[in-house]
């Protein structure tokens, strides 16, 4: 099987729209919740959310810079954000340029959880007051979450594999998994991986809330509802974005001399089978999924420093993250850090996993593991585990764990070791 290894990273996040800015502000425990600017939630069950700041905000996210505005006009905000992640990792790995036959054998993953669905409903709403015939004609490519993939391989001629994910909140994980094994299998030499997510709008907000899955507690102070493992938590705080990395094989990265940020050596991948939306009650699927990523890796549970856990800051997956977690590691728990930094930038669904993988090989870069923010009362199964309450933390993070799970009982987990 061929070696698989990081060169190049993108992401647009609610708390940067580029890699540094966003992985600095995450390292000074900042927060990206606020009350919801586009619509007025005031009637909703919840009014906040992640958003994606805009172009003018100190470090909002400028479309045009990667995105045609004809184009920006004929898509969903999910699909921009993923064009732009991806160009970022492509500009990073130093890959703008490819000749005909190199781009013969570099193709693309992203997929999303949701796709479209600000469009969806504002497209409804059209014609259900205006009729068919005033329903736009890009409606269903640019509603489409394979349209991701799509347009980036347009942009920037990509002929290998074009893919796309549907795993719920395990999308992003998912893909660099599937992709990092078609180089494994010989199937690309590059390939872009990730996911995007963007469902902050009435019905995704009103669509969630009904479900009881939405943090609703914390009205007047949106940066503290998002807090996973800590007993007063009541639900996930919607996040938005995306995250791209450029998956290369090992000797074609070599030979032109790129940089290498770290090599994905362990992909498990499992089913609930149990629920549409509540995780197993013992905690299996993410147990079982994480323990054959571990498996594949190679490495002793002791050589993983960092787990980013999938960690929403619901009441039920919480726990049962963490038991799975306590099962596999057992006595190496000792000198494990985890956090989430979802309680940071809040559940960016299908993007979570391929942004939260991003930020796992920036630890294994600066030396540093980013907080769990707002951890203020642990329950009482966090006893003897760093989660690494309120402030980021300096150590050496040779290899990590990175955790996904979702709707319909899919769990993901990867491990990525540092060259």
């Amino acid at each position: 099987m061929r070696r698989v290894v990081i060169t190049g990273l993108g992401l647009v996040t609610p708390l940067g729209a580029d890699v540094e800015t966003a992985w600095k502000n995450i390292i000074a425990a900042k927060s990206g919740a606020g009350t919801i600017a586009r619509f007025d939630a005031t009637d909703f069950h919840t009014n906040y959310a992640c958003e994606v700041k805009p172009a003018d905000h100190e470090y909002g996210f400028d479309a045009g810079k990667r995105v045609d505005h004809k184009i920006q006009r004929q898509v969903d905000p999910f699909i921009v954000f993923g064009i732009d992640a991806a160009g970022q990792a492509l500009e990073d790995a130093g890959l703008t340029d490819m000749s005909e036959e190199e781009r013969l054998r570099a193709g693309c993953s992203i997929g999303s959880g949701i796709g479209g669905l600000p469009g969806i409903e504002s497209e409804s709403l059209v014609l259900a007051s205006k009729g068919p015939k005033r329903v736009s004609p890009h409606f269903v490519h640019g509603r489409l979450i394979n349209l991701i993939s799509g347009q980036v391989s347009i942009k920037y001629g990509l002929m290998g594999p074009n893919h796309a994910v549907v795993t719920a909140c395990s999308t992003g994980a998912h893909s660099i998994g599937d992709a990092a094994r078609m180089i494994a299998m010989d199937d690309a030499d590059v390939m872009l991986a990730g996911g995007a997510e963007s469902a902050i709008c009435p019905i995704g907000i009103a669509g969630f809330g009904q479900a009881r899955a939405l943090s609703t507690g914390f009205r007047d102070e949106p940066w503290r509802a998002s807090r996973p493992y800590d007993k007063d938590r009541d639900g996930f705080v919607m996040g938005e974005g995306a995250g791209v990395v450029c998956l290369e094989e090992y000797e074609h990265a070599k030979a032109r001399g790129a940089k290498m940020y770290a090599e994905v050596i362990g992909y498990g991948l499992s089913g609930d089978a149990y629920h549409v939306t509540a995780p197993h009650p013992e905690g299996s699927g993410a147990f079982r999924a994480m323990q054959m990523a571990v498996r594949k890796s190679g490495l002793t549970l002791e050589e993983i420093d960092y787990v980013n856990a999938h960690g929403t800051s619901t009441p039920l997956g919480d726990e049962l993250e963490l038991g799975a977690v306590r099962r596999l590691f057992g006595d190496a728990i000792g000198g494990l850090s985890m956090s989430s930094t979802k309680s940071a930038i809040g559940h960016l669904l299908g993007g979570a996993g391929a942004v939260e993988s991003i930020f796992c090989v920036l630890a294994m870069r600066d030396g540093i593991v980013p907080p769990t923010l707002n951890l203020d009362n642990p329950s009482d199964n966090c006893a003897g585990v760093d989660l690494v309450p309120h402030k980021a933390k300096e150590r050496k993070v040779r290899a990590v764990l990175n955790n996904s799970f979702g709707f319909g009982g899919t769990n993901a987990s990867l491990v990525m070791r540092a060259i």
